[in-house]
């Protein structure tokens, strides 16, 4: 018995339109559109955002501080200041500007070298107790001596999802996760708003919490202010991580799909000539 012709040709467009439905939605991607920061904001204009005080600072290995020892007789005092340096960049060539004082980088052992007093460990030290530290020790030779220590610089890293990510010199105590990721210029389109993750080392430990830059709770977590040598990462979303596996399982989605295609097409031709005949 010969099919009829028509039902032969609805059953070929039948079969190309399956074939088209599966090739649509095995190639298409969850949409993830979550790009919004800081989404339960009230719906007022203003208001008060919860908050938390920046720990105290504590040095670590390779951070860049500066100390300036003065007293009622400056000369007396003199001779414990580094001499002037020139006012490069540390890690930059060295160009002619305006002295200042000579910083102090603390090395491996978590020790600075400065003139007289000899090597002083401050690693784990917060600013306050080496300027106390570094008074005792003046003191014993000069009367009522003033010290003030200041962190010049520390670094932190940023990496993941971010425009541009790097290594970050910082040049002031206070600097937020949001401070680090605007200096690499804001997230893509693909990292993952409640996947920022800040990795600490303290010294004696490693620690990491996630951040999540859509709630407002972000600025009462003990993680939004960085600290020396934190790791910034941004996660990839959904979208970002079906688009690598594209290239690795979906290329071989698509060649059995083609390969399909082409049998279907084969046959309904077939089928068509047939029942023309």
């Amino acid at each position: 018995m010969v099919p009829n012709r028509s039902n032969v040709v609805r059953l070929a467009s039948w079969l190309m339109a399956v074939v088209l439905v599966m090739v649509v939605m095995s190639c298409s991607t969850t949409k993830d559109n979550n790009l919004a920061y800081f989404k339960n904001l009230p719906d007022a204009v203003t208001g008060q955002l919860p908050a938390t005080t920046p720990a105290q600072v504590r040095l670590q290995v390779d951070d860049e501080i500066a100390v300036t020892i003065s007293s009622s007789a400056p000369e007396a005092t003199a001779i414990f200041n580094a001499p002037l340096a020139n006012s490069s960049v540390r890690g930059d060539v060295a160009v002619q500007g305006n002295p200042k004082l000579q910083s102090h980088i603390v090395d491996r052992d978590g020790n600075i070298e400065m003139p007289v007093l000899g090597k002083i460990n401050v690693q784990g030290k917060t600013i306050t107790e080496v300027e106390q530290m570094i008074h005792d020790r003046v003191a014993a030779t000069v009367r009522d001596p003033y010290v003030n220590v200041q962190l010049l610089s520390f670094y932190v890293n940023v990496m993941g999802e971010v425009k541009e990510p790097q290594r970050i010199r910082v040049d002031k105590q206070q600097f937020s996760v949001l401070d680090a990721l605007a200096s690499c210029g804001d997230l893509t389109e693909y990292g993952q708003r409640d996947g920022v993750v800040v990795i600490r080392n303290d010294g004696t430990q490693t620690t990491y919490h996630q951040l999540n830059l859509a709630d407002t709770q972000l600025f009462s977590s003990p993680y939004f202010y960085l600290q020396q040598n934190d790791v910034v990462y941004v996660a990839p979303n959904r979208i970002r991580i079906d688009n690598s596996k594209y290239n690795q399982h979906n290329a071989f989605k698509l060649s059995v799909i083609s390969t399909v295609v082409s049998a279907v097409s084969v046959i309904a031709s077939l089928v068509i000539a047939l029942a023309v005949k």
